[in-house]
């Protein structure tokens, strides 16, 4: 029998008790979560998000890739006491093709019901997001979606529609920010419902399109068509928004960055080894590289400033100096990297792996990279009374390391 994600012991926490307890730090201005694109992984995503939740550690901003758009868009576009219940419906229903069915704790056959349910969604897709054309590719007309892709995607129309409540989060209060790129441009195109400068409401309608662009990757899946351009996945240029947010902070920030594809991994084995490890160097993004090279300007800004307040005061009041003052004016930012770390039955498959049991412990993995975290709360809690900048990195609950601006 198919176990719905409501009745997971690790999941289903009513709205009314998650609120109960005060956030257990201080907060700034802003609390961002960054989603990676990932399929299957995107479970993950919503764990992480559940456990903040539960915590009472309030969003405000929410940027997407890929099935990250589809997670962010379901939180931006519903009140709170809303949010879980749709992210649960959503992934119950992606996964609902391949009921829980109780496997032994064994690597090996573990792997190989984890491959048999990649290959059922190869030959049927996944109920409410993709399935395969019914026309051979031969048979459609050039350039048609059907010509250029191996999928249909139409029912991800249908399923965001009605876990989407696309006023709210266009004119809501969360902000949304969602990457996709452009097929015959290659460039790297965002769609933001506050605007370029974060203050203002964008006069893009932001809608179930522009989800579905975010994650249109190819082969398998058609790009979709918005006001006459035409836009692939997004990961194929950057699979994480974190250079897109960090451009665009306006204020004090806690950033909640969740990946998918860790960066560092050993050296492959066997085949199903490198495939896996493939993807986890091509969709990683360069996450830790971004971070480092935020943090090496920070600090520079500051050698800056240091020179600057030992200028005499006739120098200080001149606008070249004023404008220099400007220029590194910063905002202090505190990322928190959440790392999903595939399990040893695993393979590259696992970004199209939707079985209910893998859903199930993706999810539960979020919540429990989110308690490693609490775990050294009070490090971060510091730097945000601080009004300082730094980037910790999750490698494992009880080991949390801490790279200071």
């Amino acid at each position: 029998m198919t176990k719905p994600l409501s009745e997971s012991p690790a999941v289903g926490l009513s709205h009314a008790k998650r609120r109960r307890a005060a956030p257990p730090m201080p907060l700034p201005d802003h609390v961002a979560l960054l989603l990676q694109g990932g399929g299957a992984l995107g479970s993950f995503q919503a764990g992480v998000f559940e456990k903040l939740d539960e915590l009472a550690i309030e969003i405000d901003w929410v940027a997407g890739i890929s099935i990250g758009a589809v997670n962010a868009a379901i939180i931006a576009g519903n009140p709170p006491e809303l949010r879980l219940e749709r992210l649960k419906r959503f992934w119950d229903t992606v996964s609902g093709g391949m009921p829980n069915l109780w496997i032994p704790d064994n690597d090996r056959i573990r792997e190989a019901a984890h491959l048999a349910a990649a290959q059922a969604v190869m030959m049927f897709g996944v109920p409410g997001f993709f399935r395969p054309h019914l026309i051979p590719q031969s048979w459609q007309p050039d350039g048609s979606p059907g010509a250029i892709s191996y999928y249909d995607t139409t029912p991800l129309v249908d399923t965001l529609n009605a876990l989407v409540d696309w006023d709210l989060l266009n004119d809501g209060p969360v902000r949304i920010s969602i990457g996709a790129v452009d097929v015959e441009s290659g460039n790297f195109s965002y769609w933001d419902n506050r605007g370029a400068d974060g203050m203002t409401r964008s006069n893009v309608r932001i809608d179930a399109r522009h989800i579905m662009a975010s994650g249109a990757l190819p082969p398998g899946l058609p790009p979709v068509e918005i006001d006459g351009r035409h836009y692939w996945d997004g990961g194929m240029v950057s699979n994480t928004p974190l250079a897109y947010v960090l451009d665009h902070q306006c204020s004090d920030m806690l950033v909640f960055q969740v990946d998918l594809f860790p960066a560092e991994g050993p050296m492959p084995r066997q085949m199903t080894d490198v495939w896996s490890r493939q993807k986890d160097i091509q969709y990683s993004s360069r996450t830790r590289q971004v971070t480092d090279q935020y943090l090496r300007l920070r600090r520079e800004h500051q050698a800056i400033r240091a020179v600057l307040n030992h200028l005499p005061a006739d120098m200080c009041a001149d606008p070249e100096v004023a404008k220099v003052r400007a220029l590194i004016d910063d905002s202090a930012v505190n990322i928190v990297h959440l790392i999903y770390r595939s399990r040893a039955w695993e393979s590259g498959a696992r970004d199209f792996e939707f079985s209910r049991a893998t859903m199930l412990d993706h999810w539960a993995q979020g919540r429990e990279a989110v308690d490693g975290v609490m775990h050294k709360g009070d490090i971060i809690a510091r730097n945000i009374l601080d009004g300082t900048s730094a980037a910790f990195d999750l490698d494992h609950p009880s080991h949390l390391k801490e790279t200071p601006a």
